[in-house]
């Protein structure tokens, strides 16, 4: 029996050791590679509400095609251990599993084929180029620039419960109230304020397993 009929898992620092916007702000130079990070955590950590930050941080990295392309086999290329298995043993089982995130869909598709999730089932935002493949903007309209947008794409979902959510930042707990329960993912990076809100703290692939599947 499944604890759990539908599954929603974030992406970076959750299904792959990676925050993609800091892995393209990398490739601007250390000093953008700190300030993308300094941001990051301080949104994943509810110190500022993501809206705050992520139109910021598009337009000084000003990600391309190509960049896009490689971050997406980075994506794979470390990919939490245990997750193809679990995702494997979840289809297996009929459970539902959507991936929810404010990366950029272009990168998280090939994890997502990695992992045998529709296209369609994930949710993520989309970046816009021009006919070379130079950055030309990105979806501002996306419910996942903002800080509770999680929450309202998954509510409207109409996904079969028990839900279950994972992830590591705060922009995953707030959607506590429209799923039974949040488990905060601690594999890759701990962070006490989303701790503290999740109902169960899961360290790696083999307890989520087990939690899901018991």
């Amino acid at each position: 029996m499944n604890r759990f009929n539908s599954v929603v898992f974030d992406v970076d620092s959750t299904l792959s050791d990676i925050e993609g916007i800091d892995w393209l702000a990398a490739l601007r130079g250390p000093e953008v590679k700190a300030w993308s990070a300094a941001l990051t955590e301080s949104a994943m950590e509810g110190k500022l509400p993501i809206e705050k930050v992520y139109g910021e941080r598009m337009r000084a990295v000003k990600p391309t095609m190509a960049e896009l392309q490689q971050l997406g086999k980075e994506y794979i290329a470390r990919i939490a251990p245990g997750a193809l298995k679990t995702f494997t043993d979840m289809r297996a089982r009929g459970i539902k599993i959507v991936m929810v995130s404010g990366g950029l869909r272009e990168s998280i598709l090939p994890l997502a084929k990695e992992l045998g999730v529709d296209e369609k089932n994930v949710h993520a935002v989309s970046v816009f180029f021009d006919d070379v493949g130079g950055y030309a903007g990105f979806d501002e309209q996306s419910l996942l620039t903002q800080q509770t947008g999680k929450r309202t794409t998954v509510r409207d979902m109409g996904l079969e419960g028990p839900i279950l959510a994972v992830g590591d930042g705060m922009t995953d707990s707030e959607i506590k109230p429209v799923v039974d329960a949040f488990a905060a993912f601690t594999g890759f990076t701990r962070r006490q304020p989303v701790i503290e809100r999740a109902d169960f703290v899961i360290e790696n692939f083999d307890q989520l397993r087990e939690l899901i599947l018991e």
